[in-house]
């Protein structure tokens, strides 16, 4: 993994990126060349389209991004990665169809941009395809010692071996009797040298996940292992690492206190995250006006009742606010006044309201709530105060999530479907958490822009 402003990226991935940032500038550099010398134009000096080049590069990657091209699972699925290249190609021609009106100064012909792009989809193409057959190569993956064989380490195994393509096992260490969960897992025998262990194995990181350390952890053997460049690692911080949440199972208040992060960003950040949220709603407002518009006419001509829905939702600090959201379900949803879970085919969503939900647009109105400043753009969904005050007595640091303004989207809402249930806040919370303890203006952007991801294939929606 490699630490971008705080945020975890696989490494396998930013190589890729970069790898495909190249090809973008190639494809085209190559199209400018070629239709010049159709036209019979002179060969065009690099420098002189610098400009053209960067832009063109710049959109279709953040479009490659804000599609999902980057995720793990669609490295891997040829098909998937098809599907949604040309998707992104076509949204890129229309992206850079704008720029070129809005900035005349940049000349890109616009039968370059189309032989570029079809330049950079066989680029692009190639390079998943080398991506797929060298990602999973055990040279590449890093080789990880963990010492514990209890649920501790069985989280890790989890999280190491779904959530990253990085990671190779070497082996599990039993350093309590008690830890049995996983039955393969060899016994560390005190006495023997951990680092003899560690140089036969190549072993690049350890992981701490023994249950019970008092009296168990090896402390002279790690430090043995630490002095000669063995990457020593918390179980917790392993699990936020490979899988971008902070492990209710597994944190506790020390880890919280002498961990980096949870800050909640200085007198800069905040200014910054303001400027940023005004700047981006007033973005999107302009653009989604005909949207707005449409919408407000079918929820009024196809059920009974007001446009907008206003909803008491907790915010920062513990502080309540009304947000503002296009209409969804009938008028008498709650009609006995008990605030219910929405449910997977809940039958009080009405016909406009199902099309609405799925497609985030019944969302759009609280523009509004971040221009007042009750909301960010980004952050944790916001929650009625009825559920919120039995969440947060049955859910440990389930409070730290008002630490930080409520957002339309977040962390939680990219990589988790929609849930209504104790559990499933239990998941979001995770992530949660790990916005809150690794909070960016760079991850504010990152969510931002594969929101886009969320909304043309929406994962889970209810």
């Amino acid at each position: 993994m490699i630490r971008i402003f705080k945020h975890y990226v696989p490494r396998s991935l930013f190589i890729l990126g970069v790898l495909e940032s190249l090809i973008l500038m190639a494809a085209i550099w190559a199209a400018l060349n070629l239709r010049n010398y159709q036209v019979g134009f002179e060969r065009p000096v690099f420098s002189q389209y610098a400009v053209e080049i960067f832009s063109f590069a710049f959109v279709v990657y953040v479009v490659l991004l804000a599609t999902g091209l980057y995720q793990l699972e669609a490295g891997r699925d040829m098909r998937v990665t098809v599907i949604r290249l040309v998707t992104s190609l076509g949204l890129s021609f229309i992206f850079l169809s704008v720029v070129l009106y809005m900035l005349p100064d940049i000349e890109l012909w616009r039968s370059v941009i189309i032989i570029g792009l079809l330049f950079s989809f066989v680029g692009i193409l190639l390079s998943r395809y080398i991506y797929m057959h060298v990602v999973d190569l055990k040279g590449l993956k890093r080789r990880v010692l963990v010492l514990g064989a209890g649920e501790r380490a069985k989280m890790v195994y989890n999280c190491g071996a779904i959530a990253s393509n990085e990671v190779e096992f070497v082996d599990f260490l039993r350093v309590n009797a008690a830890e049995n969960v996983i039955e393969d897992a060899k016994d560390y025998q005190a006495g023997h040298s951990l680092r003899e262990y560690v140089d036969q194995q190549a072993v690049q990181e350890i992981v701490v996940a023994i249950e019970e350390r008092r009296g168990a952890l090896p402390i002279d053997e790690l430090l043995d292992c630490k002095m000669k460049g063995c990457h020593i690692i918390e179980a917790t911080t392993f699990i936020e690492r490979q899988s971008g949440t902070v492990s209710l199972k597994n944190v506790n208040p020390s880890w919280i206190v002498f961990s980096d992060g949870f800050g909640g960003g200085g007198n800069l950040d905040l200014v910054l995250k303001r400027i940023f949220d005004v700047t981006a709603s007033l973005l999107l407002l302009i653009l989604s006006m005909p949207i707005l518009i449409i919408t407000a006419i079918l929820v009024k001509i196809t059920s009974q009742g007001p446009v907008f829905y206003r909803q008491e939702r907790v915010g920062l600090n513990g502080k309540c606010f009304y947000v503002l959201k296009f209409r969804s379900m009938t008028v008498d949803a709650e009609a006995d006044g008990v605030p219910k879970w929405a449910a997977k085919n809940d039958v009080r969503v009405t016909g406009v309201g199902r099309i609405i939900r799925a497609s985030r647009v019944d969302e759009i109105p609280q523009i509004f709530n971040v221009l007042i400043g009750s909301m960010s753009f980004v952050g944790p969904r916001p929650e009625r105060p009825f559920f919120v005050g039995q969440l947060e007595e049955k859910i440990h640091l389930y409070s730290e999530r008002h630490r930080v303004k409520p957002g339309i989207t977040g962390w939680a809402q990219l990589n988790y479907p929609y849930g209504a249930s104790e559990e499933d806040t239990k998941r979001k919370l995770e992530y949660d958490l790990y916005y809150i303890k690794n909070y960016s203006l760079f991850l504010d952007f990152l969510i931002l822009i594969q929101t886009v991801r969320v909304v043309l294939w929406p994962d889970g929606v209810r």
